[in-house]
């Protein structure tokens, strides 16, 4: 693999981040959400949303291209207190399998190591997202929300300190 360079998103970023936030969703969740939800999802609103929300996020380059992104921030559960939250993380298909997201997971870990616990959110039919999130030393707390009428289920790890 080429270097690998993470860092900190900025709004000029937004094209590159929003490519792989709409691929990704094209790529992972084609078969899980219907076409409905799906048409919904466009490579322009992707793009809005980066240039939106710069933020909170991590990007992971190879090759001067952005291939994948994590975004982290304080849990926004409110019956959770001291608790930071992965909100995103998204890797290209193309670069899956090569580290890059236990890279990502890396980084959103030391920006919320200020926090006891991590939680973050999956669709409890995202089977491969979730035996990621477990071998990460995430476990399914029990708390569960519909996304685009779906389930997803939350997952915490205690922080390591």
């Amino acid at each position: 693999m080429n270097e690998l360079i993470i860092r900190k998103a900025t709004i000029d970023d937004a094209e590159g981040k929003g490519y792989v936030h709409y691929k990704s969703w094209v790529e992972t969740y084609s078969t899980l959400f219907s076409h409905e939800i799906m048409e919904k999802i466009t490579l322009e609103r992707s793009i809005t949303l980066a240039k939106e929300h710069p933020e909170n996020t991590y990007i992971a380059i190879i090759n001067n291209k952005i291939v994948g992104f994590a975004c982290c921030l304080e849990s926004r559960d409110k019956d959770l207190s001291n608790t930071g939250e992965i909100v995103a993380i998204y890797i290209l298909n193309d670069y899956k399998n090569m580290g890059i997201g236990k890279t990502l997971m890396k980084v959103c870990y030391k920006e919320l190591s200020i926090y006891s616990s991590i939680i973050l959110w999956v669709l409890e039919s995202n089977k491969k997202a979730i035996r990621f999130y477990e071998y990460e030393g995430f476990r399914k707390d029990g708390h569960s929300k519909i996304i685009y009428s779906k389930n997803a289920v939350r997952m915490i790890k205690s922080t390591i300190k």
